[in-house]
């Protein structure tokens, strides 16, 4: 049996989870699917067709589902899809897309801190931190174990790379390479994002490799093509440093460099 304060506006078709606690002046729209275990403390919007999945604690006054800002909205059926024991924050707004029939896509295991914007059509993956009041812009992709700093900026259609870390207070314009620390305005690569290699207990062996990959392809002066063929060449092919040139060579709006 679930936990639901008599204040609470549920919507009879809503399917709420095993042991959800939803507490006072929280309001859940009629396609919203709860996974079990939920805990929304009080006054939180769900709405829309938002799925989420087990354990997500939601503080109050956090938004989830519902219609994007984009002005390209045209109507149509949008979705939300929330993984499972995420944190969602005080006042986190997460949008649905933008076109019929496409999702904003959030994994597992995030820490979303108070403030934090998920704008339209962005793809969130999983043990991502956004410090209080990060914004996504539309169509951003988020990797693994991406750090974004407090009051940190993330320009449309850009790519934040798997185990980066953005400043507070950055513009992000071009995609963050993964494993980079970028900071500034425009935000700048760096260094190679040391302490969160560390913590996660990547060898040494990859993170030397990766202080390479980065002297090359950020300090040498090279094109970015002549980089990625160079540390090709002379590294060793780790999943790591693979990971760092196939995301290169798939950028649209380039690297922040």
């Amino acid at each position: 049996m679930s936990n639901i304060h008599p204040t609470a506006v549920i919507h009879p078709a809503a399917q709420i989870g095993e042991d959800c606690e939803i507490g006072p002046y929280s309001v859940v729209g009629e396609h919203v699917v709860l996974g079990a275990r939920c805990h929304l403390y009080s006054h939180v919007v769900i709405d829309g067709f938002t799925v989420l999945g087990e354990a997500n604690e939601i503080y109050p006054f956090a938004c989830i589902g519902q219609k994007t800002q984009d002005l390209k909205w045209k109507g149509g059926i949008t979705r939300t899809q929330i993984g499972s024991r995420n944190t969602i924050r005080e006042y986190v707004t997460i949008h649905s897309a933008t076109g019929d029939g496409q999702t904003t896509l959030v994994g597992s295991d995030n820490n979303f801190l108070a403030y934090c914007h998920l704008a339209h059509n962005v793809v969130v993956g999983s043990h991502v931190i956004m410090s209080n009041a990060a914004t996504l812009a539309g169509h951003v992709i988020v990797e693994d174990y991406a750090g974004i700093g407090g009051l940190a900026a993330v320009h449309q259609f850009c790519r934040v790379g798997k185990m980066s870390m953005i400043g507070g207070c950055s513009k992000v314009v071009q995609d963050v390479p993964p494993f980079m620390l970028v900071d500034g305005n425009p935000a700048q690569t760096r260094m190679v994002n040391k302490v969160k290699l560390e913590r996660s207990g990547v060898p040494e062996e990859v993170q030397n490799q990766l202080k390479q990959a980065y002297k090359i392809l950020f300090r040498d002066g090279l094109t970015v093509s002549n980089a990625l063929a160079r540390i090709e060449a002379e590294l060793t092919p780790l999943p790591e440093i693979q990971h760092l040139v196939q995301f290169a060579r798939a950028s649209e709006r380039g690297l922040s460099k």
